[in-house]
């Protein structure tokens, strides 16, 4: 069922390109001028009716089908992951990693002082307490 369906989708898409390109557009349009009186069977004006109707068909039939595709598509899933239909049975494993905005500069060589040096060497005072 859901070949059939995407067939006539495919098939819906490209005809709906075809008539878009068909139609005449400010600039001339690639196809079927339309210049002139009443010479043909289909004057400017009957042609451009015939085709905006027929654009109008194929783009309801195009939006049906997708909506029909969708349907078919969430119905076969029945609840199942992505991740599930490719054998991942074991979750990755979450790999810690330090909180953005800390520190940004490479890692300390192993006989690096754990506190750098102040300038001043001078012991901190604390603050006052109150106001």
């Amino acid at each position: 069922m859901e070949n059939v369906v995407l067939t006539v989708h495919l098939i819906l898409a490209l005809c709906l390109i075809g008539v878009v390109l068909l139609q005449r557009s400010e600039g001339g349009g690639l196809g079927m001028g339309g210049g002139g009186g009443g010479n043909g069977a289909m004057s400017g004006r009957a042609a451009a009716t015939a085709l905006t109707k027929l654009t109008w068909i194929f783009a309801i039939g195009f939006i049906i089908t997708s909506i029909s595709l969708t349907l078919i598509a969430a119905q076969n899933a029945s609840g199942t992951s992505v991740v599930d239909q490719f054998g991942g049975s074991a979750p990755a494993p979450v790999v810690p990693t330090a909180p953005l905005g800390t520190d940004l500069l490479p890692p300390a060589p192993a006989n690096a002082p754990l506190v750098p040096p102040r300038a001043d060497d001078a012991p901190v005072a604390p603050a006052p307490a109150g106001n």
